[in-house]
Formats: C-alpha cells, sequence, structure tokens
C-alpha cells in the first residue's frame, strides 16, 4: 500500500500543535500556555464543523466488512439491513462519524495484519473527504488474554490476570507497550484496555480474568504501568468500567447489574484503580451499566448518571479527558431508556464519545434532535468535540499522515523480539498451587504424555483450540502426546475414552475451563486420577477451578488459553523454567466459601 498525504491541509494545518503534540506520547501534559494555544487551533476546526458533522464525531459504531470501500456482498447486506448503507465508507459519509471500532468474528473486520492495515488507510480516505476532513479515531477492544480481537501474525501477550501473577510493574508496561506499538503501526489509536476493575467476586460472569486481581492497589499498579505502556507507544488508553464492575453476579451485556457497595467500600475497592489511572495521565475512561445506588440513588445506569460521570469522574477524580460509554446495545442501558434517548442523556450526563449504538440512525438524529430542540446546546457539543480533537492530536492524526505502510507493518507487527518478550513474560505468570510428592517438574522419563479435557478456541481463531495447542507445545519439547479434547461437558463416553487413553501413558495432563460444582469436569479429572496414572491439572482460564478438583496432586494456572500462555504452562510443566506466578485473587474452599483454601500471593516453585 503506499501512503497519501492529507487531503485539504488547510484545515489539518490549524490543528498543529507543538511541545505535547509534537512529543508523539500520548498522555503527555502540556503546560497551561501550550495547552490554551492548542486548544485555540482546535477550536478553529470545531468553528468550521456543522451541527450534524460535530454530532458525528461523537459515536464510534460498529460496521460489517474487511473493506471500507468493497466489503463481500454477505457484509454488504448486512450493513445495509442494520445501518442503512453498504459500506462504511458510505456510513462515515452519512453520519459524519469520527471514530469507527474494529471486531474480529462476527463484524468479520479482522483477518490479518496487513487487511487491517489497508481497512484503516480506507477509513482514513473516507473521512478525510468529508467536508471538515478529520482523520478518525480508530478503536479496538485489544485486551489479551481471553479478550482478543487481533490474533494470527499480531503478537498475544498474557491478560491481565495473569499480569497481576506476575506482580511485575515492569512487565505490565511492557505488555502495553509492545501492543500499543503494533496496534499504532496498524493504524488503530484507541485501545479499550485496560480494565481497572476489581475482581472481589469469584462468580463475576464478565469481568473474571480480564481483571488484574482482587487486591485495589496492586490492581491500581498495574493500570497504572499499563496507562504508561500504551500511551508511550502512541495509543490512546482506557481504564474500564468505571465506577468499577468487579463485584458483580450479572452481566451488564444481558442485565442491568446492582453494586450494593457503601460509598467507603467503593473508594476502597472500586476508586483506587481509577485514581491511579487517572495520575498515569490515561486519556480516556469508559463507563459502566450497572446501578450503584451509593453513588447515585436515581437507579439509572452509572453511562447515564450526571452525579456518577460530572460529580464523581470529572468532580471528585479530577478527570477532564474523554468519557467514551460502553457499548450502548447492551441491555444494561437500555432497560429504562429507548434507544433514541439514551445517547442524549449520556452526553447530559457528561459521556464524550457514544460506543456501538444498536441503531445508528436513531442514535444520530436523537441527538440531533435533541441540540434542535434546545435540550443539548452546541456549547455542549464542543465540549465533547474538543476532547475528542485532543485525543486525535496527541494520537497524531491531525499532525501529518494519518495512513499507514505495509513496510511498518511487516517491520512492527509480530516482531520478533516482540514474541520473545511475550513469551518470556508469560514464563513469570503461570502459578503452581499444588505440588504433592513432587509430581512436577516432570521426570526425563516421562515422555509419554495425555493431553485431554476442556479445549476452548482460541479467541480470534476458532479453528484452533486447547487441547491440541497445548499437545504441540509438548511435542515441541521432545515429549510423545496423544491429545483428547472432552470439552467443557464431557458425557460418559467421552469420559471412559479419556480414562482408556491414559492406560500406558507416564503422565496425564488435563485441562479444565469454569469448573462448578455440578460441572462433568469433575467426573472426569476424578476418574482419570483413579487410574494412577499421574495427573497435572492445568486450569485455562479461572483460578478458581482447583476449589472443586479435590485429590489432585499437581495443579497449575495459566490464566487463558492463548499459545503464548500454553506454551509457558508446557515449560514450566516440563521443568524448562521455575513457576513464578502468584494468586492475584484469593480461592475460597468450594464446601464452606466463608474459608480461604489459597491466599492471594500463593504460588509454589519447584524449589519449596
Amino acid at each position: 500500500m503506499q501512503q497519501r498525504s492529507l487531503s485539504r491541509r488547510s484545515v489539518l494545518a490549524s490543528a498543529t500543535v507543538v511541545a505535547a503534540g509534537a512529543t508523539g506520547v500520548v498522555g503527555v501534559a502540556a503546560t497551561p500556555a501550550v495547552a490554551r494555544k492548542r486548544d485555540d487551533r482546535l477550536k478553529k476546526i470545531i468553528s468550521r464543523m456543522s451541527v450534524e458533522a460535530k454530532i458525528g464525531q461523537l459515536f464510534v459504531p460498529y460496521f460489517y466488512g474487511t473493506s471500507a470501500t468493497s466489503p463481500n456482498q454477505f457484509d454488504q447486506e448486512r450493513n445495509l439491513a442494520e445501518l442503512g448503507v453498504r459500506t462504511l465508507a458510505e456510513l462515515i459519509a452519512k453520519y459524519h462519524i469520527g471514530g469507527v471500532i474494529y471486531f474480529s468474528g462476527w463484524a468479520n473486520n479482522i483477518q490479518d495484519p496487513h487487511q487491517i492495515a489497508d481497512l484503516t488507510n480506507g477509513v482514513q480516505r473516507a473521512s478525510l473527504a468529508l467536508p471538515t476532513p478529520i482523520p478518525s479515531l480508530i478503536s479496538i477492544d485489544q485486551e489479551h488474554g481471553a479478550n482478543v480481537r487481533i490474533g494470527s501474525g499480531a503478537t498475544q501477550l498474557p491478560g491481565a490476570m495473569a499480569l497481576g501473577a506476575g506482580r511485575s510493574l515492569s512487565d505490565a508496561r511492557a505488555a502495553g507497550r509492545i501492543s500499543g506499538t503494533e496496534l499504532a503501526a496498524l493504524g488503530i489509536h484507541q485501545n479499550f484496555a485496560p480494565v481497572a476493575d476489581v475482581n472481589v467476586n469469584p462468580a463475576n460472569p464478565i469481568i473474571n480474568v480480564r481483571s488484574f486481581g482482587a487486591d485495589a492497589r496492586d490492581v491500581g499498579r498495574m493500570v497504572a504501568a499499563q496507562v504508561t505502556g500504551y500511551q508511550q507507544a502512541g495509543v490512546v488508553a482506557c481504564a474500564k468500567h468505571f465506577p468499577g464492575h468487579g463485584d458483580t453476579g450479572e452481566d451488564s451485556h444481558t442485565g442491568l447489574p446492582v453494586i450494593t457497595h457503601t460509598r467507603e467500600e467503593w473508594e476502597r475497592i472500586d476508586a483506587p484503580p481509577f485514581r491511579a489511572a487517572i495520575a498515569a495521565g490515561v486519556d480516556s475512561i469508559m463507563t459502566a451499566h450497572l446501578q450503584v445506588p451509593a453513588l447515585d440513588p436515581s437507579n439509572d445506569p452509572a453511562t447515564l448518571s450526571p452525579t456518577i460521570l460530572q460529580g464523581v469522574l470529572r468532580g471528585e477524580l479530577g478527570f477532564d479527558g474523554v468519557i467514551v460509554t460502553d457499548a450502548l446495545n447492551m441491555r444494561g442501558v437500555r432497560t429504562k431508556y429507548g434507544d433514541d434517548r439514551v445517547p442524549v442523556l449520556a452526553l447530559k450526563a457528561g459521556a464524550d464519545q457514544l460506543l456501538f449504538p444498536p441503531n445508528i440512525d436513531v442514535a444520530y438524529h436523537g441527538v440531533l434532535a435533541a441540540v434542535r430542540a434546545g435540550e443539548i446546546t452546541e456549547a455542549r457539543l464542543d465540549e465533547s468535540v474538543l476532547r475528542i480533537l485532543r485525543l486525535k492530536d496527541k494520537a497524531g492524526l491531525l499532525d501529518g499522515s494519518p495512513y499507514v505502510s505495509a513496510k511498518q507493518v511487516d517491520r512492527v507487527v509480530g516482531a520478533r523480539k516482540h514474541l520473545n518478550e511475550a513469551a518470556r513474560i508469560a514464563e513469570r505468570t503461570t502459578t503452581l498451587l499444588v505440588n504433592q510428592r513432587e509430581t512436577l517438574p516432570l521426570r526425563r522419563k516421562q515422555k509419554k504424555l495425555l493431553v485431554v479435557g476442556a479445549s476452548p478456541a482460541f479467541p480470534t481463531d476458532s479453528t484452533r483450540t486447547t487441547v491440541p495447542e497445548l499437545a504441540r507445545a509438548f511435542d515441541e519439547l521432545g515429549y510423545s502426546t496423544t491429545r483428547l479434547a472432552t470439552g467443557r461437558t464431557p458425557d460418559a463416553a467421552a469420559i471412559d475414552a479419556a480414562v482408556a487413553a491414559a492406560r500406558g501413558r507416564d503422565a496425564v495432563v488435563v485441562t479444565t475451563d469454569n469448573v462448578n460444582a455440578t460441572s462433568a469436569q469433575r467426573t472426569l479429572v476424578a476418574r482419570l486420577l483413579a487410574t494412577g496414572v499421574p495427573v497435572i491439572h492445568l486450569a485455562v482460564r479461572n483460578p478458581y477451578d482447583i476449589a472443586h478438583l479435590p485429590g489432585v496432586r499437581a495443579s497449575l494456572v495459566s490464566y487463558c488459553w492463548t499459545e503464548v500462555e500454553l506454551r509457558a504452562a508446557a515449560r514450566v510443566i516440563a521443568g524448562r523454567v521455575e513457576p513464578r506466578g502468584k494468586l492475584p485473587v484469593p480461592i475460597q474452599r468450594a464446601d464452606d466459601p466463608a474459608k480461604v483454601l489459597f491466599r492471594a500471593g500463593h504460588g509454589l516453585s519447584y524449589c519449596d
């Protein structure tokens, strides 16, 4: 692909910012004089914008297809049915869109790094063809671990809870820097990470291993480190989900959770990571679609609460960056108001970016109607547009070309030095919980292995699943492996097959994924233990699985099932590296949750 110079450079030239903008580092604070000069220049751009263009800058919609101008026929039809246009370029033109978000899987936006770069350049060409040509701020959810959008070709890194187990601020910062560097090379300049929620509820269905852990101060330190890493790489970090989604048993995608913390508990448990992110210079914070009566008794979700967004986040915590809503298609924000009113109320509450409206036409015209009726003033629009333009400026989008090159993609994305550093980080996160009778590391004579159990698909590639990938990692270490994926709900026939396959093996590595009191995975593990063959248990997601697996003599946690974490776990099991991870959450006993089975900070080494 070729880089193009900006069109209508006269408009963009007025946004050129010295000092802070010239550093190329998102989050670096400008001096008051420089900040005023920057804002004066950005306000000149805003003064040339129509109301319609200003509203468009606020929205960050989804779309279908791998190309901005020529998606396949199926994706064109989906765009037409849901967005009213056939292509992303048409969507940008129709609604003056200021930013988009990329998704893998269902949206079919992501295939490989070069395709992403081509898509990005198509987005920017469409944005620069607008009457006021302002590049798009392209966003993504690339948290790593269990929540990954870009898989093949890019460096995979341990997720938040794995990094929490590693307890290394430098590793957390490095992971953010590596990820941010690769995203920037692809033209993606806003990442909705890190998660700042404190996972104090083991039954949390939506946060869980996406959190760094259960200790607010530790989570805060890790969040600040990741914010620094991302923003040093020139990518806008986004701490989420304010005011805290860590203590809920309900998923805000499907309902409206209620956080019952008192104000004192909120200050002690939920607030510290957001305070730490703000102190680290985070440039955006995402809201949560949940009720927090101790902060706002109105029963409105935080996303729509002026008390929480303006009073607490801006007033008490002093955050003046961009507030972005969580996805507006989620049930948690749609329980009380229609889709035309939700974006209006979010803006009135203090939000700036409106993410993923379920119907862009309804949402856009809802805001336009509110402005025309005087419910939202143009001055209020200008506040949010100014904050968004500041982000674009800090990300380097308003001072030079927003296009990316194939050469830069080849040089940066999935670079060998990134892959090697990711592997080393992952080795420091694998956690050994149980090691009775020195079951681990495997002895030299234990060469014939059975790898069996739950086999979730890789987050971005359903053709690659846990059991075969883990077996392949052992094969590369010189083992002879038999592999048998029995799934999360193995039936009697699958369990019998696993027991039969264990015969004649020197050891069995059994993977589990979200074990509970009624899980058939418990039966699988118990039957394998009864064979007398040494059994090594690996929880490939939740560390809490071990509470439901009595009798296991060796148990580890990888916190996710991506390739980098599975390979690290294999190296630990084989004794090629020492296990160094320490639990970032406590694990309660399954039969008596009031008692702790393993305290936070527990983690064995082979020297213990």
